[in-house]
């Protein structure tokens, strides 16, 4: 059985919540329908926070029911494929729903079990992560009880939705670790699968002295590929002289690991996506470069910026912009240049924002320099955006 609607969105996360409600914002006669099978909503950027003893879990969780906009029909259902030259999509029940306009903003895929043995070991032993709404308390439990040993922060080869955060919970646990006297007894490394520890040198420069001021030992093009958790150790697969692999054994007495992530699968396998995986969109416009009907945005989009809140926050806007043109049979004029933001966590009462474009040239909002550590950075980060995502940002008002 085929539903027909004017607009579908696939997704109900923070992309396809603010997409729904600023297109009802400007035009209350859409009929807009939302597919999503989650019971819950929830506000991943404070889970850092919550590794480090900062944010209550709890006060992350909301019931998706709550967040769906008045007016827009929940379908609650996975999506199994996509049919664009029929201008539908099928539906793990078998049922599809037809459309004159596609929305995909269905986020990003945890690969867990890219790592071996990673997911019979998370939450216990010492192994953490808080990309996970289940296991991101445990994170502090760890940083909190070691008084000394080797604590070691992955990032993994792959994109990940939001950048920072790998290294985020790791400047937290520094600072924890100095606050409670143990950073002498302490030996914090970063492995990380990228080549460097930030983009823009900007503000990487500032990390750098973070990492100093931890004795942090940084390690690069490194990659996770197996946690022993009772045994305490992690193998990297690194590449040495002559691109020849390079397996490394490392002792650990916590861990916290960010999981390799990808696009979801639905979407790879799809006409949809380019060679990556991902939604194949214009990275000005948002709009597929085969099936103009079809517009993307958020984590599984591809455009080549950092998958991050702040990121959507300006994407959402060019999507609702160039829907609504195309309905009044006008050329597309919305514009996104790449903005994204990381607010870059360095301490307890200390963070860096980090705001740039596609050419990782900073785009600053404030009118001093955001590379420098700021309280009143971070207290925006822990009082004020929670407030904002909830009670503006999936309203459709900001």
């Amino acid at each position: 059985m085929k539903t027909p609607y004017q607009i579908v969105i696939i997704g109900g996360g923070n992309a396809g919540i603010s997409v729904a409600a600023k297109l009802l914002f400007k035009d209350k006669s859409l009929q807009i329908a939302l597919v999503d099978p989650a019971d819950k909503h929830y506000y991943q950027p404070a889970w850092t926070l919550v590794g480090g003893g900062a944010f209550n879990i709890q006060d992350t969780e909301r019931d998706e029911a709550s967040v769906i906009p008045k007016g827009v029909q929940w379908i609650k259902e996975r999506v199994a494929s996509f049919s664009p030259e029929s201008n539908e999509i099928n539906l793990a029940n078998g049922d599809s729903i037809g459309y004159e306009y596609l929305v995909v903003a269905a986020g990003i895929q945890l690969n867990w079990g890219e790592v071996k043995g990673l997911q019979e070991t998370l939450g216990q032993n010492g192994v953490c992560s808080n990309y996970s709404f289940a296991h991101a308390p445990y994170t502090f439990e760890c940083i909190s009880n070691l008084k000394g040993g080797k604590a070691i922060f992955h990032n993994p080869h792959t994109p990940v939705k939001c950048g920072g955060a790998p290294h985020k919970i790791m400047y937290l646990a520094a600072d924890y670790f100095r606050k409670h006297g143990v950073l002498s007894k302490v030996g914090i490394e970063y492995w990380s699968g990228a080549a460097k520890l930030f983009a823009v040198p900007k503000y990487e420069k500032t990390l750098l002295e973070v990492c100093k001021r931890g004795n942090i030992q940084l390690n690069f093009m490194q990659k996770l590929v197996e946690v022993d958790g009772p045994g305490k150790k992690a193998k990297f697969v690194g590449i040495g002289e002559g691109n020849k692999e390079v397996e490394t054994w490392v002792n650990f007495d916590m861990i916290h690991v960010t999981p390799p992530q990808g696009p979801p699968t639905f979407i790879k396998e799809s006409s949809l996506a380019n060679a990556g995986g991902w939604v194949d969109v214009d990275k000005h416009t948002l709009q597929h470069v085969r099936f103009a009907n079809i517009f993307s945005l958020g984590d599984s989009s591809g455009l080549p910026t950092s998958k991050t809140g702040a990121a959507i926050r300006k994407q959402a806007p060019v999507v609702v912009e160039n829907i609504l043109s195309m309905i009044q049979g006008q050329s597309l004029s919305g514009h996104y240049t790449g903005y994204t933001s990381c607010p870059l966590v360095t301490g307890y009462g200390k963070l860096v924002l980090a705001e740039f474009d596609y050419n990782n040239e900073p785009m600053e909002t404030f009118p001093f320099d955001q590379s420098k550590e700021r309280w009143s950075m971070y207290a925006l980060k822990r009082y004020v955006l929670p407030w904002l995502y909830w009670a503006k940002i999936l309203t459709g008002k900001a």
